[in-house]
């Protein structure tokens, strides 16, 4: 029989790293409902992303894939995963709650693959899909109950769902993107994609907020500022980075697990920090999103332990 091949342990330094970016990523939410307070929307969607392109556009050389990739991405990841998002919360989608709910872009992203990539969905994926939808009818008979209780009224449900899809659109981009262009750098991506999400966020401003919500840029105090700075520096460029540099050292199986650690730092951060309060049967689609979520990180591992044991 041949010995198994060893899985080589992680460093100290790659722990250190995982916990800074999902904790990072878990308290983003709590961050964005901080900035909402100060800025609108959109407003916040342009501070961010400029943010998030300088300076390091200034020291990372624009990545040598078509531009029509970074065009892509950044108004389906910036414009539209990020423009649904900040709207949702500023109606009332709590943090906790979005940062649950996000997660669904797993199973739009395997329905888009199948259309567009022609991959195939395994049998720990459609058992996922089943919990997922199985959630997701708890958080809209949740909200056909209660209204807007919770924090999750039917246009916040709407607008984090499909914040979920474009994430998820982004996804396909990015696949798209590495296997046209052999030397993908991924920060280096994630960088010059977010100048293209800047101006379409201004435009909106301009067009659709108040006219007094322009004074913002001058009136809003440090703590927006920071805000928006933790959004683009630290959720943005830190984070993608750390994580980049974990998936070129060990296999996505291995590393993609701790992405669970993100909605639960969500979750108990916006009742902690924020006090937003989770009803039971948000509570019970919360659950069920995250057995969907095991199926997909752990469902195929479980199978190859079976057939090996077999």
């Amino acid at each position: 029989m041949r010995a198994m091949t060893q899985p080589v342990p992680f460093r100290p330094a790659d722990l250190v790293a995982i916990v800074v970016v999902v904790v990072i990523w878990g308290l983003n939410f709590v961050v964005m409902k901080v900035g909402l307070a100060y800025f609108t929307p959109f407003q916040l969607g342009a501070a961010r992303f400029a943010f998030a392109f300088l300076p390091l556009a200034l020291r990372i050389p624009m990545p040598r894939v078509r531009r029509r990739w970074l065009l892509a991405f950044g108004l389906a990841q910036g414009v539209g995963q990020f423009g649904f998002l900040f709207v949702a919360l500023h109606l009332g989608m709590t943090a906790a709650l979005a940062s649950v709910l996000l997660q669904t872009q797993v199973f739009f992203t395997a329905g888009l693959g199948v259309l567009l990539l022609g991959e195939r969905i395994g049998g720990p994926l459609r058992v996922g899909f089943g919990f997922a939808a199985a959630g997701l009818a708890c958080f809209a008979t949740n909200t056909a109950a209660t209204g807007s209780g919770g924090g999750a009224s039917g246009p916040a449900l709407a607008l984090t769902l499909a914040s979920a899809a474009m994430w998820a659109t982004s996804n396909i981009v990015v696949r798209k993107a590495q296997r046209e262009s052999g030397g993908f750098h991924a920060v280096g991506f994630v960088v010059w994609s977010s100048a293209v999400a800047i101006v379409p966020f201004l435009l909106m401003s301009w067009w659709l907020d108040p006219t007094d919500a322009q004074g913002n840029w001058a009136r809003a105090p440090w703590q927006g500022w920071l805000a928006v700075a933790v959004l683009g520096w630290l959720a943005t460029s830190l984070g993608y980075g750390l994580w980049t540099g974990l998936l070129k050292r060990y296999p996505a199986s291995r590393v993609a697990p701790f992405s669970l650690g993100v909605p639960l730092i969500g979750l108990a951060a916006g009742i902690a920090l924020l006090g937003e309060v989770v009803t039971p049967l948000q509570w019970a689609g919360a659950l069920l999103v995250f057995c969907a979520l095991g199926c997909v990180l752990f469902g195929d591992r479980l199978l190859r332990g079976r057939a090996v044991r077999a």
